[in-house]
């Protein structure tokens, strides 16, 4: 019965580790303000907070299209292929997380699809977004998700750009959250651990007797 109350112990506490809160900062890019139609950050600016800026540099668009959220939105190239990273602290080890975020291809220059890597924690994830019939004013954005076990308390999230020109893949929107235990086993783990307790009364009762 000990065992039993351990493995329900585990479930249980797998379940309060999933709970807990781990955040993306400025996950759909709405600080700083940009001015305009858009701003350009080289790799090493320090603007858009956050994040770390890699590559060729990024847009960070206002006006120019309809963000998906807020108000602005991110070309992940300049004049070429740019990345962006954030540190993501405070995760479990051994738990695995769910990257969201929303997608789709800059409309205003070929090539007919535009590609994007997602990376954290030795994960690597490649996306394709597909363009010609989306527009500033109607972006097709699509949402993503992205699966990935912490083997670090800190990982590092990185989106790379893949397709070159000055015309990339946008993002907006990106969230995280731990992936929860599934309902059943947190179910059986809360039985295991009833069971363990009533063997346990059912002890202490015939040691009293």
């Amino acid at each position: 019965m000990k065992i039993l109350g351990l493995i329900a112990g585990a479930a249980m506490l797998l379940g309060a580790q999933a709970a807990q809160a781990v955040t993306i900062v400025n996950g759909s890019f709405e600080t700083p303000i940009v001015g305009g139609t858009f701003d350009t950050y080289e790799a090493g600016n320090t603007s858009l907070t956050g994040w770390t800026i890699g590559g060729a540099g990024v847009n960070h668009i206002g006006s120019y299209w309809v963000s998906q959220d807020g108000n602005q939105s991110l070309d992940l190239n300049d004049d070429d292929i740019g990345s962006i990273s954030q540190d993501i602290s405070g995760l479990t080890v051994g738990l695995e997380y769910k990257v969201s975020f929303y997608g789709a291809a800059n409309p205003n220059a070929g090539p007919a699809s535009k590609q994007l890597q997602v990376s954290a924690a030795g994960v690597n994830n490649f996306y394709s977004f597909p363009n010609g019939t989306n527009t500033n004013s109607s972006m097709g954005w699509a949402l993503q998700t992205f699966l990935f076990v912490a083997t670090n308390t800190t990982e590092t999230l990185t989106f790379l750009g893949l397709t070159g020109g000055p015309a990339g893949v946008a993002l907006d929107n990106i969230t995280i959250a731990a992936t929860p235990i599934p309902g059943a086993l947190l179910l059986f783990g809360s039985a295991l651990g009833g069971m363990g307790f009533l063997g346990y009364r059912r002890k202490k009762l015939q040691a009293a007797a």
